[in-house]
């Protein structure tokens, strides 16, 4: 795949129009803007002055909280397998995989506070299931039995949209509201809120995006931008998307861009914690580039062998992020052989449940269109309401 007027220079990285694409999944490691804790290999790397902006927000991490997003790691990553077999099997019509992006997800679920809200895209399962929602609510949205699969006050969540880019105008609108109710920069842990919205390299180049950017700006709000940079939009590379790295755009907009090793779950987790601190204390908002790769297809109705090599999707399994998380805990003695086979374990059990949850989901009742609309519904729609029931139930009286 070729773009015109462009070329691949001694580097081995392609060229446009005298531009260097710096940042690219299939050429670089992420370049020496990244933050990065943790080496594939899963040792600490050496402090640098890109770093140590974030080893602060590290020191509040404690040893069984790196368990615990291990532990998340692995169950979402198992939850991702089953909602692609159950896809496969005929009982959802459509999947997402996230495999690969672990890390980021989970680094970002366990970064928020709970009075945060997040608005996510149509891959965020691991973000989800940090926020409380179950793997059988996703199914049921994926399933098509479900107006959503969950109130979004209840986990202060969004529900996923398939729509690309649009939850970051949501967002934006929302942290405004949230700035003008005074829920920024009071001091008070339990008050301040942020806002996160999740999208991916391909969303950068929706319209809504860069409008909620500038939103976020001229208002001061208090938003991060979490950009999911997994290498592909659908079969779009990210040398047909951007001439610099997403992170740097936030320079345009006036407000800081940070790259962080999306595979690195403590790396991400400190760059969001102290991003988003950063949003509730009044400082405005933030862009994360999370630098990762989509190891499986953009969804079930994709065959990425089609468009991409399989030697980059095989280096990039050197980076796993779950393997590297579990060799600095092996390396630090955080964890020993019977955690990993307890979580393990506890994986496997689960599993057998979320797909009964989703293989007996019953069909919902026709008129639960008319709930989630409105708070209260107005004469015309309960009507309206009233005139459907009426006709679903001829249909019952009819085979009587």
């Amino acid at each position: 795949m070729t773009i015109s007027g462009a070329s691949e220079g001694i580097d081995g990285v392609t060229h446009v129009a005298g531009h260097k694409l710096d940042g690219l999944p299939d050429v670089t490691d992420g370049g020496p803007d990244m933050v990065q804790l943790i080496a594939p290999d899963g040792s600490r790397t050496p402090m640098s002055s890109v770093n140590e902006p974030y080893m602060e927000a590290l020191k509040a991490i404690t040893a069984e909280e790196v368990r615990a997003m291990y532990r998340d790691m692995v169950l979402v990553r198992r939850f991702d397998i089953e909602g692609y077999s159950l896809q496969r099997q005929g009982e959802l019509g459509l999947w997402p995989q996230l495999l690969g992006q672990e890390a980021a997800q989970v680094a970002a679920g366990h970064a928020m506070r709970e009075q945060d809200f997040a608005y996510p895209g149509y891959r965020e399962h691991g973000v989800a299931f940090c926020r409380g929602i179950t793997p059988a609510q996703v199914f049921a949205t994926y399933r098509g039995v479900s107006h959503g699969g969950w109130n979004p006050a209840d986990h202060n969540f969004a529900t996923f949209t398939i729509v690309i880019g649009n939850q970051m105008l949501n967002a934006a609108g929302y942290a405004m509201g949230v700035r003008l109710d005074g829920l920024v920069g009071t001091g008070d842990d339990t008050k301040d809120t942020a806002v996160i919205a999740f999208t991916g390299d391909g969303g950068t180049s929706q319209g809504d995006f860069n409008e909620a950017m500038v939103y976020a700006a001229v208002n001061h709000s208090p938003m991060v931008f979490f950009i999911q940079n997994n290498g592909w939009a659908i079969s779009e590379p990210n040398t047909r998307q951007f001439i610099i790295p997403p992170y740097k755009r936030a320079d345009g907009f006036g407000f800081p861009g940070v790259r962080t090793d999306g595979n690195d779950v403590l790396a991400t987790w400190a760059v969001t914690r102290r991003s988003l601190d950063n949003a509730r204390s009044g400082l405005g908002p933030t862009l994360i580039e999370a630098f990762t790769y989509r190891m499986g297809a953009h969804t079930t109705s994709d065959d990425p062998t089609r468009y991409r090599e399989e030697a980059h999707v095989e280096a990039w399994k050197a980076k796993d992020p779950i393997a590297r998380l579990r060799a600095l805990l092996e390396r630090e003695n955080h964890a020993d052989a019977s955690f990993f086979d307890d979580v393990d374990a506890e994986a496997k059990d689960l599993a057998a449940g979320w797909r009964r949850s989703c293989v007996e989901m019953a069909d919902p009742e026709m008129t639960a269109m008319f709930d989630n609309a409105y708070i209260h519904l107005d004469p015309q729609l309960r009507a309206q309401r009233e005139e459907f029931a009426e006709y679903l139930a001829s249909f019952e009286e009819a085979s009587a």
